[in-house]
């Protein structure tokens, strides 16, 4: 194992580029400034970076990008500096919002998060924790039973007995867990993102998939904790039901 993989990671990628087209809530505001129990919901995210120890966040831009980076750079946490980048292409599927940061990430590990993904902290930790080889990735997974209705929207991970990653996608079957999408990634992730968009599927999964093939990605197991992946504005008033009932 490579002693690069030992090395604290301290910088993320946090995806903030799209639009939300399923987010109908009567406004054309990008989702990610709406309010989770009283905090926009890229707050959120940027928070639980930084209680797991994140400190640069590169954040990749489209759908109301001046929107959104004003209220980023205004609540964002003091411990963490955030780069902002535009992705002309935000319209489109988020792997090529990954590559839209990709020069400032060319020898360094690095946390993969989903701008409108609410994670637990204690989650983000565990993945950074987890040791990885130096070309190799980490993917958070829920190995839970889901009810029909998550699994259907969700993103399916099919998992060896060693809990690498043998298949991605959101009709396979069987699956084994779902992607929380959160992840820890080697710089190899960019060339797999080349190679899938070259080959027609500009999708994080085509090239997280390419490197499923090259056994370069394991799935961490996130064990009880909680997330939530919005895409609605009732998957939002779920979320602030679940976390409301939570103990403070």
């Amino acid at each position: 194992m490579n002693a690069r993989s030992l090395q604290p990671v301290q910088k993320a990628i946090v995806l903030a580029a799209g639009n939300g087209d399923r987010f109908q809530n009567g406004s054309p505001d990008s989702k990610l400034i709406r309010p989770v129990l009283g905090v926009p919901l890229i707050i959120r995210t940027v928070d639980s970076a930084a209680r797991a120890g994140i400190r640069h966040i590169d954040m990749v831009l489209g759908y109301q990008a001046g929107q959104v980076r004003q209220l980023v750079v205004r609540e964002k946490p003091a411990s963490v500096f955030v780069r902002f980048h535009f992705n002309p292409r935000w319209h489109e599927e988020n792997g090529l919002s990954v590559l839209a940061a990709r020069s400032h990430f060319t020898d360094d590990r690095f946390a993969l998060l989903m701008g409108d993904h609410l994670f637990e902290s204690d989650t983000l930790l565990r993945v950074l924790n987890t040791p990885a080889g130096p070309d190799e990735s980490l993917l958070a997974v829920d190995r839970r039973p889901a009810p029909p209705a998550v699994s259907e929207e969700a993103t399916r991970v099919r998992l060896d007995s060693g809990n690498r990653v043998v298949a991605i996608g959101k009709m396979i079957e069987p699956f084994d867990a779902l992607d929380t999408g959160l992840f820890v990634c080697a710089p190899t992730l960019f060339a797999a993102l080349d190679e899938s968009c070259a080959a027609g599927d500009t999708t994080l999964s085509g090239g997280v998939r390419r490197l499923a093939g090259r056994g370069l990605i394991r799935g961490v197991d996130i064990g009880d904790r909680t997330w939530f992946d919005i895409d609605t504005v009732a998957d939002l008033e779920n979320a602030e039901g679940l976390l409301s009932a939570q103990p403070a």
